[in-house]
């Protein structure tokens, strides 16, 4: 049996050219970047050519652009130092956040004394833009802001440069939680009042492992991880040296793939979504399906039955590789944040669906899902 993979926004597979370029770092050109003598060096001139590249590709500056074990510790550093450093006592989030940034900021309140506060949604699970501005206006101690670029379950995107702009009229700090655009939107970071992003290899065919926090260089703050001077003094312990060659050489095809891999994973996106609706008239899209949304997400609420309640189990039982909404919990049991956030109680009437596109899936592909979602339900 043929496996058919639609759950992209979890995961990615890795380009072949992506690891043809990290080879030469997994075998022969071994060296610690940090080590005075020609096999370091190498090591060392690795890192530096792959900080340019990605700064070149986010219109940043190289010093600005630092590399992680991914979007979760990027999350981390971020949101803990603006709470300990750069004087955040509020922190502004949404319901509809990852976990890697909803469960931080509940401990680093705990532990630091800060008031959090959630955003109002709108009807298909958008930001109130207005509602955060009078939360901005009305805190009485500097704000953090944590909101992501796109949501990695409902595919909404925020207007990132709006929110960025609101921030910098109210002093705050913007952690913005870009995991799902990195690779797959132009960034353009001089002209954007971010003072934080993350990004996780992974979601765009890189390694895993392997993830970039982008830290304005107007901020200035402390490691998070002790014990070493990598990084330029901001991470300690030895680089992953081969994951941030293949993090580069990842970002640069998704750059030069990007027109023609956007329309064609966008017209996979609305066959599936029309398919579906053909079939199954009483489904629903969640989030905001045909406005601002990620083109590799489609989320769909099949209505609650004895037949549509296992409907996650069946279909990997079929060999489709889908999920019930974030990673975290594929196959859960439980009902998503996110979904419950937007429905309130009336998400356990749902059972919602994440599929989740590349530029290697097909048509053929979602005609047979399609075709055993009939059979399954």
């Amino acid at each position: 049996m043929n496996r058919i993979y639609f759950d992209n926004a979890a995961t990615t597979a890795l380009d072949p050219q992506v690891l043809e370029a990290m080879l030469p770092l997994l075998t022969e050109k071994f060296g610690n970047p940090s080590s005075v003598y020609s096999y370091g060096r190498e090591s060392r001139m690795a890192i530096e050519l792959a900080r340019k590249t990605v700064a070149k590709i986010l219109n940043a500056s190289p010093g600005e652009v630092f590399f992680t074990s991914g979007g979760t510790e990027s999350a981390n550093t971020a949101i803990g130092a603006a709470v300990r450093e750069l004087g955040c006592k509020h922190i502004i989030t949404s319901p509809l956040e990852h976990h890697a940034t909803l469960h931080t900021i509940d401990y680093l309140a705990d532990q630091y004394n800060a008031t959090v506060s959630m955003v109002r949604l709108l009807d298909k699970g958008h930001i109130d833009l207005v509602h955060l501005e009078e939360l901005l206006a009305g805190a009485g101690a500097r704000s953090l802001v944590c909101l992501m670029h796109a949501n990695n379950e409902i595919g909404n995107l925020l207007k990132i440069k709006a929110v960025g702009e609101l921030c910098q009229k109210h002093d705050a700090i913007f952690y913005c939680d870009t995991v799902q655009t990195v690779g797959h939107y132009p960034m353009d970071l001089k002209h954007i009042p971010v003072h934080f992003i993350s990004a996780a290899a992974h979601k765009f065919h890189g390694p895993k492992g392997i993830g970039l926090l982008y830290i304005n260089e107007m901020v200035r703050i402390k490691p998070l991880m002790q014990g070493g001077a990598q990084e330029r003094n901001q991470r300690a312990g030895t680089e992953n040296i081969y994951g941030i060659v293949g993090l580069a050489k990842a970002l640069e095809m998704a750059t030069e793939r990007h027109e023609e891999d956007a329309a064609y994973i966008r017209g996979l996106k609305h066959y599936m979504a029309s398919e579906l609706k053909a079939h199954f008239p009483q489904i629903v899209f969640n989030g905001d399906m045909e406005g601002s949304s990620l083109y590799t997400v489609l989320n769909v609420g099949f209505p609650m039955t004895e037949k549509s309640e296992m409907l996650l189990y069946s279909l990997d039982m079929a060999g489709i590789c889908v999920s019930g909404g974030s990673a975290c919990t594929s196959g859960a049991n439980s009902v998503s944040h996110v979904i419950k956030a937007i429905y309130g109680e009336k998400a356990h009437d749902l059972v919602p669906i994440r599929f989740s596109f590349c530029r290697h899936n097909t048509r053929d592909e979602i005609d047979r899902v399609v075709s055993i979602l009939r059979d399954l339900i």
